[in-house]
């Protein structure tokens, strides 16, 4: 039994060294950036996201939970408006801040996330004209710190993000697309 007990203990040390090692060949930035292509000028998708109390129409993470509690500060829209939240473990805490806004063509957000992971990020969005319509891209990116190394050894976050981004760009279109 002893034998058994002491086999088990090192294979489990054996595998936790592998996954740390495998985690430590991760690297140590990520990046996660979908694109739809939007029939409708820049000018008139830009407001959308430029403004954060439009996010409710659009974005995918404001229905995880209808109690989330939102601060809104800073500016109206544009440079220097702030979007805070509060809600449930499907959407954590955190708060965004617009650091570039060169409308109607690029916005530059600081996304930091209090929980359910702490994290420090730059999302990004850029429209791009072409003829009738805009290429919207929404990107994210950060250091991956060593804990979010180890996440990416079990957790696909592009696929994880991107899935978000993909929802979240199809209901930027349909609510642009139809005005």
């Amino acid at each position: 039994m002893l034998k058994a007990v002491a086999v088990i203990a090192i294979l489990l040390a054996a595998g936790l060294a592998g996954v740390l090692a495998f985690a430590l060949t991760k690297p140590d930035t990520f990046r996660v950036e979908r694109s739809l292509a939007v029939k409708a000028q820049a000018g008139a998708i830009y407001p959308q996201v430029a403004d954060f109390r439009r996010w409710t129409n659009w974005s995918p993470y404001e229905t995880r939970d209808p109690a989330m509690k939102r601060t809104f500060g800073g500016s109206e829209g544009g440079k220097g408006a702030t979007y805070a939240w509060d809600g449930n473990n499907n959407v954590g805490a955190g708060r965004m801040e617009i650091l570039e806004a060169t409308g109607p063509s690029k916005l530059r957000i600081k996304l930091d996330f209090e929980r359910a992971f702490e994290g420090h990020n730059t999302a990004e969005f850029t429209f791009v004209p072409q003829g009738d319509a805009t290429l919207v891209t929404w990107a994210m990116y950060g250091p991956a710190p060593f804990m979010s190394k180890i996440m990416q050894v079990f957790i696909n976050m592009d696929s994880m993000i991107g899935k978000d981004f993909d929802a979240g760009l199809a209901s930027l279109k349909k609510l642009t697309e139809k005005q």
